[in-house]
């Protein structure tokens, strides 16, 4: 999907530069012809040499091309691309693509491009939180780029949180969902729920689970990308959705999720619930904090509603509804009997045995059980990835 393809990569002043060697390695194994255009601190983390070697094509950073007073013709390079990938790109330069400045020959090939740009962020986690940056990077949005999230764990700085660059390999599955599109879901209704819910147990403390929404989010974002209209309905996250065609809906506990989803389900054609709803929550919540007494303390429970079984009583022919199973014991068995019970198209698997799989993980490892009890497995991916896998499924059912 990228073959063919041809893309400038542009190198901003990041220690996440030394990526972009590997970076322009892959997107030439895709079979893309890369020419990278760097800014002059970006030579202090990673050589031209390197980068020109593995593009087999020149790097740029100066307006002026030689001594004889050739020069870089930055209009003409922004018309050559299909694509403008800015990896690393530093809250300087963001900063300067949001408000149209232009001091170099990267951000003049930038106002220049006609092209798709995509934008990689990489910074401190303090610098992408800042609300100048945050401010940038919707600008960015909203004329028309397409801004890829950060990856959360330790900096450059040995501070841990969100603003790290994706890795290379990341960012090339991202590009490849992206040039996929063929908008098949293009017009449709999607409904994705997304996190934990949180039970309250009084005005302190609450029962909840580990799921960080990663799944549901990545979920949205490739539905999104593929034309659809997105509902994502979210339990407590601190992700935020990328996509325009994303509306979002916070809640907080079973009850609220149960009476939004069940009120959006109604218009929607498609429903995939990955969201780990509260079975049980609290009878009685207490108005007043509790105080610590004795050395225990009992709390009485009540079940939750069911949404999916809800769900899939009210599910009509020409709706699509996809659950997710998460268990530790007769994981298949347990999965199908959840399948059928709850009038399913499909059910996703995951495993708390699998290494690097379920709840505070990037990467998952799933398996797809569909009605007729066909399983597919796939391998340890990165959630996106698993993303475009049940999404691929979705429109396989759609087309058949």
């Amino acid at each position: 999907m990228l073959k063919g393809k041809k893309i400038i990569l542009g190198v901003s002043g990041s220690i996440a530069a030394y990526k972009a060697a590997t970076l322009v390695r892959l997107l030439v194994k895709q079979g893309a012809t890369v020419k990278v255009v760097m800014t002059h601190d970006a030579h202090d983390f990673i050589t031209p040499l390197t980068l020109a070697t593995l593009s087999k094509n020149p790097v740029i950073s100066n307006f002026k091309a030689n001594a004889e007073g050739e020069w870089n013709n930055h209009v003409e390079l922004g018309l050559w691309a299909d694509m403008l990938l800015m990896a690393p790109a530093t809250a300087n330069t963001i900063a300067k693509m949001a408000n149209g400045l232009c001091d170099n020959i990267l951000l003049a090939t930038y106002l220049s491009a006609r092209c798709k740009t995509y934008i990689a962020p990489a910074m401190d986690l303090d610098m992408y939180a800042h609300p100048a940056t945050q401010i940038n990077l919707q600008k960015l949005n909203d004329f028309g780029n397409t801004v890829l999230p950060v990856a959360e764990g330790e900096l450059a700085s040995g501070l841990m949180g969100k603003g790290r660059m994706l890795e290379p390999d990341e960012i090339v599955t991202f590009l490849l969902n992206d040039t996929s599109i063929s908008l098949k879901l293009k017009g449709k209704k999607v409904l994705v729920t997304a996190g934990p819910t949180y039970e309250s147990i009084d005005p302190v403390r609450f029962i909840g689970n580990h799921s960080s929404g990663r799944m549901g989010f990545a979920l949205a974002e490739v539905f999104a990308r593929q034309g659809a209209i997105v509902t994502l309905i979210s339990g407590p996250t601190d992700l935020h959705q990328q996509h325009a065609n994303i509306k979002r809906i916070d809640v907080t506990s079973a009850e609220d999720m149960f009476n939004q989803t069940v009120k959006a389900f109604a218009k929607s054609d498609i429903a995939v619930m990955s969201a780990a709803v509260a079975d049980y929550t609290p009878e009685k919540v207490s108005i007043t904090k509790i105080k610590k007494s004795g050395d225990e303390l009992h709390l009485k429970l009540k079940k939750t509603k069911d949404i999916l079984a809800e769900l899939g009583r009210k599910k009509l022919k020409k709706q699509v509804l996809v659950g997710f199973a998460l268990e530790t014991d007769n994981e298949v068995n347990n999965a199908i009997k959840k399948l059928h019970a709850k009038n399913l198209d499909f059910i996703v698997l995951n495993s708390l045995r699998t290494k690097g799989a379920g709840f505070g993980h990037t990467t998952n490892k799933v398996s797809i059980i569909d009605r007729n009890g066909t399983q597919t497995n796939f391998n340890l991916k990165s959630k996106s990835e698993v993303a475009l896998d049940i999404v691929n499924k979705i429109m396989q059912i759609i087309d058949a």
